[in-house]
């Protein structure tokens, strides 16, 4: 929650980075977006059992940590 006396100034810079995304597309100064994540990486620890005709495939609810991935998109939105 914004503290109502950071709330003008909040708006204010969320203003700013809106106005952004509203300038004319320009070859020289493209815009670029960046999103990024963390994904926990697990592996099983049980051989799942493949599906068979009339039941799907059947995976054990244990598994093991297997690390983090950080994940970065970017993108252009103006141009596709």
């Amino acid at each position: 929650m914004i503290p109502p006396k950071a709330n003008a100034a909040f708006v204010t810079a969320m203003e700013d980075v809106l106005d952004v995304y509203t300038r004319p597309q320009d070859p020289k100064r493209p815009l670029v977006c960046l999103n990024e994540t963390s994904k926990q990486l697990s592996k099983e620890t049980r051989t799942p059992i493949p599906m068979r005709p009339g039941q799907s495939a059947r995976s054990d609810y244990e598994y093991e940590r297997n690390g983090v991935a950080s994940l970065f998109m970017l993108f252009a939105p103006l141009v596709g």
